[in-house]
């Protein structure tokens, strides 16, 4: 009696639903993933209205940027790098403490941002912008 070869097949994986596969698992990831985006700033902006508070002056820390970059911290001349242990320590002695930060019309957009996130360093809850000075 002969027997038949039996015919091997080749096992194939079915690639009909791979697609289906790849796309769930795609959104799977970006339902559940979390972005981390930086907050930035926390800047209260007062209410409407032409409402003036008056601020005792000794609660007043007043910051200057002038155009070339130099930075005056209640008149005195200071660098970037040293405005957030200054402010802190400022801070820590009054609680009250309202940072007044004023710039001239050619102050650059990157040293304002660096002042800027040097109070944020120094976790200065009450920041003042004022106007850019006019010539």
């Amino acid at each position: 009696m002969l027997l038949g070869k039996k015919r091997e097949r080749g096992v194939e994986i079915p690639s009909a639903s791979l697609s289906d596969i790849v796309f769930l698992l795609l959104i799977f990831f970006l339902v559940t993933t979390a972005i981390d985006t930086e907050k930035g700033l926390d800047l209260v902006l007062p209410p409407p209205g032409d409402i003036e508070i008056e601020i005792h002056k000794k609660n007043i820390c007043n910051l200057l940027v002038d155009a070339s970059g130099q930075i005056l911290l209640d008149n005195e001349l200071v660098d970037i790098k040293d405005i957030a242990r200054i402010v802190k320590d400022k801070i820590f002695e009054n609680q009250l403490l309202v940072v007044s930060l004023k710039t001239v019309k050619e102050t650059k957009f990157q040293d304002y941002i660096k002042v800027l996130d040097q109070l944020k360093k120094a976790k200065a809850k009450r920041i003042s912008i004022a106007e850019p000075e006019e010539d």
